[in-house]
């Protein structure tokens, strides 16, 4: 499974910058990332090359940070893909907690992040799978 590092911060100005100088520092490379408003504090959801190196490195600067299981596909860029994904996991009772994705123009792919209940990850890979859906590690 792919993993997600989860960073909670104050929800102030350079708090992101703050995240990204340790990483970059540590030579970690963000492949992407998603940032939450909590009211007074904020979530940065990170994909990086190095999730535990990436945790590591940022719990030994103080930051509150988690290390989660998570799901990559990456559909083609096709009207209705989105509509048909949500439908399988649907039928098979597979609640989707959290995603955020993307579209890659130059290749015509989607890559979508879904955060699932960890019990159902290897059904829904599996299930997905089947359903022609490129599941990505």
């Amino acid at each position: 499974m792919a993993k997600q590092l989860n960073v909670f911060i104050e929800n102030k100005p350079g708090r992101l910058k703050a995240v990204t100088e340790v990483l970059a520092g540590n030579k970690i490379n963000i492949d992407a990332f998603t940032i939450q408003d909590r009211g007074d504090f904020g979530l940065i959801k990170l994909i990086v090359k190095d999730p535990k190196k990436a945790y590591l490195v940022l719990a030994d600067k103080g930051y509150a940070c988690a290390v989660k299981d998570i799901m990559v596909i990456s559909p083609k860029d096709k009207i209705g893909n989105l509509s048909r994904l949500s439908e399988v996991l649907l039928k098979n009772n597979i609640n989707i907690i959290d995603s955020y994705g993307f579209v890659i123009e130059s290749e015509k792919k989607g890559i979508c992040y879904l955060e699932l209940n960890t019990d159902d990850l290897k059904k829904a890979k599996r299930i997905l799978d089947k359903e022609g859906f490129k599941v990505l590690e």
